[in-house]
Order: structure tokens, then C-alpha cells, then sequence
């Protein structure tokens, strides 16, 4: 009995963990997408004529590996490489993330 009950709250402290980190990169994920280039990507992103990242990712046209790869390279002049300035961002730097932990922090944002 006293095994089962163990384990029974090895697995909850575990989600609740999990639940913990997910939020803490959901809360950093807003904090780039309001903060990036001091202005914040919705400034570009959250206009008509420009793409919308959040329908992109939720219907799947938008991938979280191109993604990815225009947030650390750009995409012609209109999207510049953001991986920089992201890292620059004081809660990215207090959670002590890498470029990838960052990237993901952001998909989770927009991706919630």
C-alpha cells in the first residue's frame, strides 16, 4: 500500500512540476512577444497586412522547425533575425535560457 501511494504522489508531483515549467514558459514567451525589438512582434505581426503567427501555427501552415529557423536567420528584409534581440530580453536572461528554450517559450506562447 505504501508503495502504490508513493508512486500515486511521485506522478502528481511530477505533472504538477511539468505544469509549473509550462506555465513559467508561457509567461515568458508573452513577455518576448511584447517586448522583441522594444516594440514587440505583434507591432508586425498583429497587423493585416503582415503574417498573423498565431492562425499560422494553430491551422499548421506555419511549423515550429520554420519557424525556428526564420527567428534565428530572418526572412528576406521584411523579418530580420530576432534570436538576438530575444536574448536580450530580461526574462529570457533571468530564466537563464537557451536561443532553443527561448524559441520554444514563445511557440508555447503563441501555440497556448
Amino acid at each position: 500500500m505504501k508503495k502504490i501511494l508513493l508512486a500515486v504522489t511521485t506522478v502528481a508531483l511530477l505533472g504538477l512540476s511539468a505544469q509549473a515549467s509550462s506555465n513559467e514558459d508561457i509567461k515568458v514567451g508573452r513577455k518576448i512577444y511584447d517586448r522583441a525589438f522594444g516594440r514587440g512582434c505583434g507591432t508586425c505581426h498583429d497587423i493585416a497586412s503582415n503574417p498573423q503567427l498565431i492562425a499560422l501555427i494553430k491551422s499548421g501552415d506555419l511549423t515550429k522547425a520554420s519557424f525556428a529557423k526564420t527567428i534565428k536567420e530572418g526572412k528576406g528584409g521584411s523579418m530580420p533575425a530576432a534570436i538576438a534581440t530575444i536574448m536580450t530580453i530580461g526574462p529570457v536572461k533571468k530564466a537563464g535560457y537557451s536561443e532553443d528554450q527561448a524559441i520554444d517559450a514563445l511557440w508555447n506562447f503563441l501555440n497556448q
